[in-house]
């Protein structure tokens, strides 16, 4: 089994290296990826080649299959890659939760749980200084972690990009 590092970005410039079980050994309890990620999308329009290069590193590996493990950028350059033949798992893992057809990533959990700690603790300072507090999470261009996360941790107001708010009302 091999991982690829930086995401699509590793696979075009052919950063793989062999995973055995000494190099998964202790990773369960940290966070995010062990083999580093990135934004780039070898389908895109300043990609010109890219998956020329994608396609040259599977075939000189003999990769059986990829599993694409990541958000909708990641999920739809895996879709692409089946597009052309190659054997390819997606495991939908984004912490936006914005992938069609799913419930839950897992991605989204582990987020919505460490922002709920968060406001818990934030209680305690903003009760006993009488102030506001603002909680800023992740989620680019969909508001589910700070909707499940407010909800959860007792929000009094819960903005998402999904919706403008009038700051008067605020």
């Amino acid at each position: 089994m091999y991982g690829i590092r930086e995401g699509w970005h590793g696979l075009i410039e052919g950063m793989i290296k062999e995973i055995d079980m000494h190099s998964i050994s202790g990773i369960l309890p940290r966070g995010g990826t062990i083999l580093g990620t990135s934004r780039t999308n070898p389908f895109g329009q300043d990609n010109k080649g890219d998956p020329e290069k994608i396609l040259y590193n599977i075939k000189k590996l003999d990769l059986h299959a990829i599993v694409a493990i990541g958000g909708d950028n990641t999920q739809g350059v895996a879709y692409k890659l089946s597009e052309t033949g190659i054997n390819v798992i997606g495991v939908p893992k984004t912490i936006d939760d914005d992938i069609l057809c799913t419930d839950y990533t897992f991605g989204f959990d582990t987020a919505v749980n460490i922002v709920m700690e968060a406001i818990d603790r934030l209680h305690t300072t903003a009760e006993s200084h009488n102030r506001v507090m603002v909680v800023e999470v992740m989620g680019r261009h969909a508001g589910w972690i700070a909707t499940f996360a407010g909800i959860a941790g007792g929000a009094d107001i819960i903005m998402i990009p999904e919706k403008s708010v009038d700051m008067e009302d605020v």
